[in-house]
């Protein structure tokens, strides 16, 4: 009986072993595919292109208009820095808000609804301060660049700035 029960569980063990076995040389692979296919080089001419900020899109906006236009909207956008920067802060803040008033427990909806009109009220106020800067310096702009700052985005920033 002993001698049964010796070889059933060395037939056992070996199956484990096999198992173990082929579970590790499928992780081995796995680990060996993902390492081949992240080697070669970063195409960083395509992700130096993503930009997510406003900084980056206003950037992009200005690189698309002649050169004296850009200079104008850039110059616009120094003198109307703080009030930018003043309204990001504000919609950054009422961000935070709703994200805290999201994970607030108990769930106040009547605090989470006063977050998100915060949020909207703060979003519009943004948008407006860049489009009055914006609108500022397309009324010094040559119409060369008023009908390019019509046509931004073009196809390939369209697709940038969806992402």
């Amino acid at each position: 009986m002993t001698l049964l029960a010796n070889i059933e569980g060395t037939t056992r063990f070996r199956w484990l072993l096999l198992g173990s076995l082929a579970l590790n040389l499928a992780f081995v692979g796995a680990a060996g595919a993902v390492a081949f296919r992240y080697s070669g080089p970063v195409p960083l001419a395509t992700i130096s292109r993503i930009d997510h900020n406003v900084t980056g899109r206003l950037d992009s906006l200005a690189a698309s208009l002649p050169e004296n236009d850009a200079t104008l909207l850039r110059a616009q956008l120094r003198t109307d820095a703080v009030k930018i920067a003043t309204a990001q802060a504000d919609l950054r803040l009422s961000r935070e808000e709703v994200r805290k008033n999201l994970r607030a427990e108990p769930f106040d909806a009547a605090a989470m609804r006063a977050a998100l009109e915060a949020n909207r009220v703060a979003r519009d106020h943004f948008a407006q301060v860049l489009q009055n800067a914006i609108a500022s310096a397309a009324g010094r702009m040559s119409i060369v660049g008023r009908s390019k700052l019509a046509d931004w985005p073009n196809e390939r920033d369209r697709r940038l700035v969806q992402q």
